[in-house]
């Protein structure tokens, strides 16, 4: 038991400064970037708009709930189908926040290699859209699957941006260090008890047997497809299954998967966007992923990359900003605990 929660903490510890990191840059373009500005630039429906949708919808910290809401209401403000699409596959798999605690926990490479395929598979997605539906019109209302304030309106936005700079820098950190940590506080935990348990108990040769190639891919796919998990509380999943064995590109697979193709997500782009739109959103989301998880394990086995190891030893030296960070962090996180208690015992 020690042992598990010595891998637990060093996992909390050396995660928590790309963390915060994350969420603070997360606030800032929440806050900052203006919603028109992303309607204006996803109105058009040819290649170059689907891959601006895509680059667009990287960086943003939202999950694959608070993303829906938001593409659909592009789509109603003019966003073609296929940028709507793109945007949608894009946003969930990635942000700042998710690829700043990938670093930390799983090393550079991929940290680099997330976001790229991540645009890649969104590109992929709005591309089959756009060859079979040039012109769409949006319709139907948006049902919104978020209750909190991660789902902000656009009238919200317009008020925001009349506000001083100094008041909007503290609505982005309220944002990041409330709102956003709220919505993904519980799922970031079990995250990392889960990469811990992984670390503590199962045998490192356990899943090297099978940890590569089709049917790791396959099996990737349908342990994330029904998950409902954020692309940041993926990560420590991600590094607990390397370090037990599983091949990095497998690893990518779940990635991609687990954030971007919950059943929630799925039900509503049926419903409001139709089925080839779905059938581009998963094919964009699984075969470029695993495309990419291919290619990542053939470049390891090529060049000599030690990812697995780069897990494993990548919390051993922790620093004073490692160890100040985490305090803050946990201060954070048992706030957000105590309001989701409280919350809770008011509706009961």
């Amino acid at each position: 038991m020690m042992d598990f929660v010595s891998h637990f903490l060093a996992l909390f510890v050396e995660s928590a400064p790309w963390l915060l990191l994350g969420f603070a840059l997360a606030g800032l373009i929440k806050v900052f970037v203006p919603q028109q500005l992303l309607t204006r630039q996803l109105g058009g429906a040819g290649f170059g708009t689907t891959v601006k949708s895509a680059l667009i919808g990287a960086p943003l910290p939202l999950c694959s709930c608070g993303v829906v809401p938001t593409a659909l209401g592009l789509r109603r403000s003019g966003a073609s189908k296929n940028a709507t699409v793109s945007f949608l596959v894009a946003t969930p798999e990635t942000g700042v926040d998710s690829v700043s605690v990938s670093y930390a926990l799983l090393g550079p490479v991929m940290a680099i290699v997330r976001p790229i395929t991540a645009i890649c598979s969104a590109i992929v997605a709005g591309v089959l859209v756009g060859r079979s539906d040039a012109s769409d019109s949006a319709h139907s209302d948006v049902s919104t699957c978020c209750s909190r304030s991660t789902c902000h309106d656009e009238a919200e936005s317009e008020t925001q941006q009349s506000e001083s700079n100094g008041v909007r820098l503290w609505q982005a950190m309220r944002f990041s260090f409330v709102d956003m940590l709220d919505d993904i506080v519980v799922w970031l935990l079990i995250g990392l008890l889960v990469a811990a348990a992984v670390l503590t108990w199962v045998p490192e040769t356990l899943l090297a047997d099978w940890g590569s190639g089709p049917l790791a891919y396959l099996v990737m796919m349908l342990v994330g497809l029904p998950m409902y998990i954020c692309a940041t509380a993926s990560t420590p999943i991600a590094a607990g299954l390397m370090a037990a064995g599983v091949s990095p590109g497998a690893v990518l697979v779940f990635m991609m998967a687990g954030p971007a193709t919950n059943l929630g997500t799925l039900g509503i782009i049926l419903r409001e966007l139709g089925r080839w739109p779905l059938t581009a959103y998963l094919l964009g989301v699984l075969v470029t992923s695993a495309m990419f998880g291919f290619a990542l394990d053939s470049a390891s086995g090529a060049w000599g990359w030690e990812l697995r190891a780069e897990v494993l030893h990548q919390h051993e030296s922790l620093s004073w900003v490692s160890v100040v960070a985490s305090a803050v962090l946990g201060v954070l996180v048992l706030a957000s605990l105590g309001r989701e208690m409280l919350t809770r015992s008011k509706s009961t």
